[in-house]
């Protein structure tokens, strides 16, 4: 099989994508992509000058790319909520939703609705986003998948269901993971409650990039005032990592390959997975827990408030 790049991806004109944190770094890039192929691109940004900027540079390199700016800050379901309902009203299609956005190693704060951070950012608010959407998904002429991005990080995760919030005992790493950890338990359950539900027009799908440079890496140093481990973070970027292109690749390969199966888990497939062309990776034992996993997903729903009409998977745990 010849290595997967952007030239393969389909034509996708007439697809409806949605791509969270679409205005740099990987989602930057995957929005370009999916436009150069066609699709109609809606950028869920947190910052609509930031979005509108980012669509104007893609604009000035495809004059034809279809694309429009939506806000969106995972860091608030009310926003999250309203965003939903803006393009429930605008569209009666959703070919692609692409789970993005997110925020890496930062120091304790919590989002508007008490959440810690990178718990509330990085999973709940794309759970909650997800099931606002399910239905539109649903409804879609053809089929439909959710690309939820983690991080190779998710393998030192823990799901600690005693102090999801980190208020007793915080570390942003181990936050992050976890939080990474909860993406693919999400994207896995959503896949097996899809076909427990027989829903074969939706399919579920995790990715992660490998270690792609981008300003995600920045952001911890930046807000903790570390100036040692902003340099650390930019060298490393420098000497390691692959360019944010090329991390892109595994979404955008998990979102439009047609070999593509629901409950799959997309990386990069050069050295210890860090880098390299798009193909199946293997993830951690513990994200494929379904006991763990419909844990997850009950205290996910009643964090926020979001219930999905899928019936629960019955499956024997995994570990």
């Amino acid at each position: 099989m010849s290595e997967w790049t952007t030239v393969q991806m389909p034509d996708l004109t007439g697809k409806t994508v949605i791509v969270t944190g679409a205005n740099s770094g990987l989602g930057f890039e995957a929005t370009e992509a999916f436009a150069a192929s066609g699709a109609e691109v809606v950028m869920a940004c947190r910052s609509r000058d930031r979005g509108e900027s980012a669509a104007e540079e893609i604009r000035s390199e495809q004059p034809a790319a279809d694309l429009s700016v939506s806000k969106l800050d995972l860091a608030d379901l009310e926003d999250v909520a309203a965003f939903a309902e803006r393009f429930r009203e605008s569209h009666d299609d959703l070919h692609v939703l692409c789970n993005n956005a997110g925020v890496m190693a930062i120091p304790r704060s919590e989002t508007a609705d008490g959440f810690e951070t990178q718990f509330g950012v990085n999973h709940l608010g794309h759970f909650a986003l997800t099931g606002h959407l399910l239905s539109v998904l649903r409804d879609t002429d053809g089929e439909s998948r959710v690309i939820t991005q983690s991080s190779g990080l998710h393998e030192r995760g823990e799901m600690d269901f005693s102090d999801l919030q980190g208020e007793d005992d915080y570390d942003e790493w181990g936050a992050y993971a976890q939080s990474k950890l909860a993406n693919l338990l999400f994207a896995f359950e959503l896949d097996r409650r899809l076909d427990a539900a027989g829903i074969d027009s939706v399919t579920s799908v995790g990715c992660h990039p490998g270690y792609a440079a981008t300003n995600l890496q920045y952001r911890g140093p930046e807000e903790s005032g570390s100036r040692l481990r902003l340099l650390a973070m930019k060298v490393a970027n420098a000497v390691f990592a692959q360019d944010a292109a090329d991390g892109a690749l595994p979404m955008l390969y998990a979102a439009t390959a047609p070999e593509i199966s629901g409950g799959e888990y997309i990386g990069p497939s050069g050295f210890m997975n860090m880098r390299g062309p798009p193909a199946e990776d293997t993830p951690s034992r513990r994200s494929r827990d379904p006991e763990r996993a419909a844990r997850l997903w009950e205290v996910s729903e009643e964090l926020t408030g979001v219930s999905y009409d899928l019936p629960e998977a019955t499956v024997a745990s995994e570990e």
